[in-house]
């Protein structure tokens, strides 16, 4: 497999961030869309839908850079390989907050990159774009990413009750929050 480690834009220890690239969708779509339903399900917020390769709005698709979102793949340092996706999304510039996101390739879970993405992730919401608050929201039984959360410097804030329908189910939410470190 081709080293993606050039034109790293932010690294950490383990993970490094970059801008989505066309290549990096079909093995996106396939891992964390199309080859995992019921994962996708319960990570979006949204119902999984059907989508035909040939369409430009992919969920894994690369977007324009905006003011509102950031997206990024995620790159093991490592091995250079392709690992997941990272978003930085509701961008909100009057208050100064967005919400951070993340998805692991399945090969890649468990190796503790999830938290280095999550800090890189934090470190560009805080540093770059000067953001003063960053949420992370999650589904109350998902082990893994509460404990990333936590890790990455995140604080539980609060749950919301039955907030998510997913897969036939209601579902708690838990909401964790972190304030820059730049403001502060």
């Amino acid at each position: 497999m081709q080293s993606t480690n050039d034109a790293l834009g932010l690294r950490g220890e383990r993970v490094g961030l970059r801008a989505r690239r066309a290549t990096d969708v079909p093995l996106l779509q396939s891992e964390l869309y199309d080859g995992d339903v019921v994962g996708r399900s319960r990570s979006s917020g949204s119902p999984w839908l059907p989508q035909s390769a040939d369409v430009d709005d992919l969920s894994f698709a690369p977007q324009k850079a905006s003011e509102n979102i950031a997206v990024f793949s995620i790159v093991e340092l490592a091995s250079g390989e392709l690992a997941g996706a990272a978003v930085l999304s509701l961008i909100d510039l009057h208050n100064r907050s967005g919400n951070v996101g993340l998805s692991l390739l399945p090969a890649f879970r468990g190796r503790g990159l999830a938290v280095d993405a999550v800090r890189v992730l934090s470190e560009y919401g805080f540093a770059t774009r000067g953001l003063n608050r960053l949420q992370i929201g999650t589904l109350a039984d998902n082990d893994a990413m509460i404990r990333t959360a936590l890790a990455a410097g995140f604080t539980q804030e609060g749950v919301m009750k039955e907030a998510a329908w997913v897969n036939g189910t209601f579902v708690d939410e838990v909401l964790f929050g972190r304030l820059s470190p730049y403001t502060h």
